[in-house]
C-alpha cells in the first residue's frame, strides 16, 4: 500500500474515536458498563453516558476505587471500561491493575487518555509518557496505540468484543490526522504494512504513524525507499513482522510519543536484538518531561516531527553494513 494513498480527511481527536467505539461496543452488547472519573467529556465516555446512563458509574477523583470497581464488577460477568487521564489511569493505579486484575486476568478496558506530550497546555503533570512502558511489562496484560481517530474506533471495540483479560489503551486529546479506513480492519497483535520499501524500516506508533508516512513521502523523493510499519499493538508484539522488517530492511527507525526507554524503541530492539540485530534509531521523548504549550510547538519541541524521523533514517542508513 503506497502513502500517497493515505490522505487527511480532516483532523479529529483520538478520544473522539474512543468515545464512538464505546458507544458501538455498548448497543452491541448490554454487558458493558462504563467507569468515569470525573471527567467523563474529556475522554470521550459522554456518549456512553448520555446513551446509557444506567450503565455508566462516576465515581470521581478515586482512580484507584475506579479500578477495584472495575474488577467486582468484570468478575460479575460484565465488561467495564474505565477511561480517565493516561497519568492517572495507569500510573496512579499501577497497584490496583496488577493485583485486582492482572493477577486474576480480568477482562477490564482501561483507557488511557491526554496520552504524549500534544496534551499541550495541561502540561507535564498531565502528559502520559511512561504508560507503555508500565503496562507493557504487567503479565496478561494486552496494549493498544492506535493510530488516529478511526482506529481509536475500531481498537476499543476490538478491545472489548476481541481480547481477552485485561486491556490497555491510550490516545491523545488533540485533533491530529484522521487518515486511516474502516475498511482496513483492526486485528490485536497484528502490525500493518502502511509504505512498502526494503531500505530503511520506519516502525511507529500513534500519533507518530503519519509523521512516519511524511517522513517516507518525502525519502521517496530522494530515492529512498522506506517501509513504514504501524504497531498499533504493543504487547502482544508483531515479532514476525519486526523480525522481517529487519531481514529485508537491514536498519530500523523506531517513532513514538512516550519516553524512549521502555516504549516502542525497547519492545522492538528485544526482538530484533535475539533474532536479527541490524541498526536502529530512535525517536521519542529522551529521558524528559514535557511541558506546557501548543501540541505542534511541543511536537516540534521534543523532536516528535517527519523531520526527525527523516534525519534518523539517514543515521540508520550509514550505520548500515
Amino acid at each position: 500500500m503506497s502513502a500517497m494513498q493515505f490522505k487527511n480527511r480532516g483532523n479529529k481527536a483520538l478520544k473522539s474515536g474512543f468515545g464512538e467505539g464505546l458507544l458501538e461496543a455498548g448497543k452491541a452488547n448490554e454487558k458493558v458498563v462504563a467507569i468515569g472519573a470525573d471527567i467523563t467529556a474529556s475522554v470521550g465516555a459522554d456518549l456512553f453516558a448520555s446513551a446509557f446512563p444506567g450503565r455508566f458509574i462516576s465515581l470521581g477523583i478515586a482512580e484507584q476505587n475506579c479500578v477495584g470497581v472495575s474488577a467486582g464488577l468484570a468478575l460479575m460477568g460484565k465488561i467495564p471500561v474505565f477511561a480517565t487521564y493516561g497519568v492517572f489511569s495507569a500510573l496512579r493505579t499501577t497497584d490496583q491493575i496488577r493485583i485486582s486484575l492482572c493477577y486474576n486476568n480480568l477482562h477490564v478496558v482501561i483507557g488511557g487518555a491526554h496520552a504524549g506530550v500534544s496534551v499541550g497546555p495541561d502540561g507535564a503533570t498531565h502528559q502520559a509518557l511512561e504508560d507503555i512502558a508500565v503496562m507493557r511489562v504487567m503479565p496478561n496484560m494486552t496494549v493498544l496505540s492506535p493510530c488516529d481517530a478511526t482506529q481509536a474506533r475500531l481498537a476499543v471495540i476490538a478491545a472489548i468484543e476481541k481480547c481477552k483479560g485485561p486491556v490497555y489503551l491510550r490516545f491523545g486529546r488533540e485533533a491530529m490526522p484522521d487518515f486511516t479506513s474502516p475498511e482496513m480492519g483492526f486485528e490485536a497483535g497484528k502490525a500493518q504494512l502502511f509504505h512498502e520499501g526494503s531500505d530503511v524500516a520506519i516502525i511507529a506508533t500513534g500519533h507518530m504513524t503519519w509523521e512516519a508516512i511524511q517522513a517516507a513521502i518525502e525519502l521517496q523523493k530522494q530515492g529512498i525507499h522506506a517501509r513504514v510499519i504501524n504497531i498499533h499493538t504493543i504487547k502482544p508484539l508483531d515479532k514476525s513482522a519486526v523480525i522481517n522488517a529487519a531481514k529485508e530492511c537491514g536498519a530500523i527507525v523506531t517513532a513514538e510519543e512516550h519516553q524512549v526507554a521502555g516504549g516502542l524503541g525497547s519492545a522492538i530492539s528485544e526482538v530484533i536484538s535475539g533474532n536479527y540485530p541490524v541498526p536502529i534509531e530512535f525517536v521519542g521523548m529522551q529521558d524528559s518531561f514535557g511541558e506546557s504549550g501548543p501540541p505542534l510547538e511541543l511536537m516540534k519541541k521534543f523532536g516528535l516531527t517527519s523531520e526527525n524521523i527523516l534525519k534518523s533514517c539517514f543515521a540508520a542508513l550509514q550505520r548500515k553494513i
